[in-house]
């Protein structure tokens, strides 16, 4: 130490330009490792690189495709406060993320939802065509708060080229049409309790929907009518029940309650049947994950929790329930069939393709016939098919 202290002090008196020049490596090389260990035992340091994606982050799923437990830490990681607007795809020069980077976590909701709702379906591949037309409802409508679960990694990819909000269920299911009732079908519809046992305990309301419905009309302003509802339900109920935009006289619907769209808050009654309802059909593969919905929430009906709101105790007693009047959240025959919104002069938020035959064709049909499918332009401009003009 002592020798170069000596040989510093010799180029000093020789040569002080030479001076400047040590200076001024010591003095950087001080500096850089200062930064080197305070970026290496930083607390708040990450593992790992952010994916620019918004909706691209999660913690590890459950075996059986969705984590019941929002108690997961994960590493502080940083990302654009920004969202990419739906429908606008990434970069085709972009490298496609790592697959787990989609899995679903609290945060991916938080993104997503306004004023504390998220709207979700889910589907395999085989229902990409209604997917995107479900989407595309929404989006025309303004509403944005969507997610859509991916059962199979190939309509993963393809919605997230196509700039869907999309997460990995990690279903691994089928990617054809499993058809209605088969035992594929039914191990589908459990993983949308799942869903719902996942993200409730998030603390978000949740709209849930199958993938064969569509939205007319913005249904948010509806369902922010009924705060104190724990959960608002669809019903396949043909016989009206009310003649406006009120809930259904739940006294009168002797139908099942559709679980094809139902809203749910966050609340200890509801979290409470979405657990009992999971494990009776965990515990009995038998059971269709409507039946037992049915089964549970009419254990008891009634009595009224008000005057005018329309809702109703059911289930354990502090359940709040109400039912979405058919006339407006529509199943297939009283949209189709018995047209009830052109009777009562309403104009419908929703239309389910239930009472269907002829299976996903069939709805597929249903859905062209009323203009409401999101089809490419070719299908009604088919080549050498020439339109005659008016004169």
């Amino acid at each position: 130490m002592r020798g170069w202290r000596n040989a510093v002090q010799e180029t000093a008196a020789s040569k002080p330009l030479f001076l400047t020049i040590y200076a001024t490596v010591i003095l950087g090389t001080v500096v850089s490792s200062f930064y080197v260990f305070s970026a290496i035992y930083s607390p708040t340091a990450s593992p790992t690189r952010s994916i620019s994606s918004s909706w691209l982050l999660a913690p590890p799923l459950s075996q059986n495709g969705v984590s019941l437990s929002s108690n997961i830490s994960q590493p502080s990681q940083h990302r654009s406060n920004k969202l990419r607007p739906i429908w606008e795809a990434p970069s085709r020069t972009s490298k496609m993320p790592r697959l787990k980077s989609f899995r679903l976590t609290k945060e991916l909701v938080a993104q997503r939802a306004k004023d504390n709702v998220i709207i979700v379906t889910f589907g395999n591949f085989a229902f990409m065509d209604f997917i995107l037309t479900w989407v595309k409802h929404l989006t025309d409508l303004g509403v944005s708060n969507l997610l859509v679960g991916a059962m199979d990694t190939k309509l993963l990819k393809a919605l997230y080229w196509k700039g869907i909000p999309v997460f990995d269920m990690g279903s691994h299911i089928s990617t054809d049409d499993v058809g209605w009732g088969s035992p594929i079908f039914h191990k589908m519809g459990r993983q949308k309790v799942l869903l719902i046992n996942a993200i409730l305990p998030f603390g978000f309301e949740l709209l849930m929907c199958d993938t064969d419905m569509v939205w007319l009309k913005n249904p948010l302003p509806y369902l922010a009518r009924y705060p104190d509802a724990d959960i608002l339900t669809s019903s396949d109920q043909v016989v009206p029940t009310v003649v406006d935009d009120r809930l259904a006289d739940w006294k009168q619907v002797g139908a099942a309650y559709n679980i094809g769209i139902f809203h749910w808050r966050p609340t200890p009654p509801a979290k409470k049947l979405a657990k009992e309802w999971i494990d009776m059909l965990l515990a009995d593969d038998r059971i269709w994950d409507q039946n037992g919905f049915n089964e549970l929430v009419r254990r008891q009906t009634g009595p009224a929790f008000d005057d005018e709101s329309g809702i109703f105790y059911s289930y354990d007693g502090n359940l709040k329930l109400g039912i979405l009047p058919e006339s407006l959240f529509c199943s297939g025959h009283t949209y189709f069939v018995q047209a009830l919104h052109q009777q009562f002069r309403l104009q419908p938020y929703a239309l389910h393709t239930t009472f269907q035959y002829a299976g996903t064709e069939g709805k597929r049909h249903r859905l062209r016939e009323a203009m409401v499918f999101f089809d490419p332009p070719e299908y009604y401009d088919a080549p050498g098919i020439s339109v005659p003009a008016i004169l």
